[in-house]
């Protein structure tokens, strides 16, 4: 019986969180979604089309075949009593009003980047800073590719200072649940300034 009342406790007291993973075409957010996700991370994505290809531009990705078209959904547990719930947003045209819905109760989000397209992360960054959802940036590192700095990726993005970037490999777990408790410290820290200081 006193398990019963102990399970019961753990469940109530478990506390889950919704983050964003968004990022340009081809950034790797499916990628880092299905690395860290425990569950098998659902895919909404359809081979790309001719009439896709103005929308979801494949110069620099030539190994990517297919576009979301919808989300990705996963689910990683940081600690115990601690759960992320990760939705991959689609591409910001034409699902604003999805990006809208998703981001409704959100602790935040992560802004993948490519680094040899950076210009995709503007919608992203944009849509964040607008909305003052935090965020972090996560310069993608592929292999092959020119290896930048966090301090040029802030630059280069024009980020508001404060706003942490941090460079990972989006298909190793360990790099992307680096990437997700950075995410929760800097979310932890904004919400906290907002309480004491609320027009700030």
């Amino acid at each position: 019986m006193a398990s019963d009342h102990s399970d019961a406790r753990d469940q109530t007291s478990a506390l889950t969180l919704k983050v964003l993973i968004a990022g340009g075409f081809g950034a790797g957010k499916t990628t880092l979604i299905r690395a860290v996700s425990e569950i098998r991370a659902l895919r909404a994505e359809e081979r790309l089309g001719e009439a896709d290809r103005p929308a979801d531009d494949t110069h620099g990705t030539v190994r990517k075949v297919t576009t979301a078209v919808a989300m990705d959904f996963g689910r990683i547990t940081i600690r115990s009593g601690l759960s992320l719930y990760l939705f991959g947003t689609p591409g910001p045209d034409p699902f604003w009003f999805l990006w809208d819905e998703l981001s409704q109760g959100a602790l935040g989000a992560v802004v993948l980047a490519d680094t040899r397209r950076l210009e995709d992360c503007f919608p992203a960054v944009g849509y964040f800073q607008h909305r003052r959802i935090p965020f972090v940036v996560a310069a993608n590192c592929f292999p092959g590719s020119r290896t930048y700095g966090a301090h040029d990726v802030s630059q280069a993005l024009t980020l508001d200072r404060g706003t942490p970037v941090v460079l990972c490999d989006a298909r190793d777990r360990d790099s992307g649940k680096e990437v997700l408790i950075r995410l929760i410290e800097h979310a932890g820290r904004t919400h906290a300034a907002r309480l004491r200081d609320p027009a700030g």
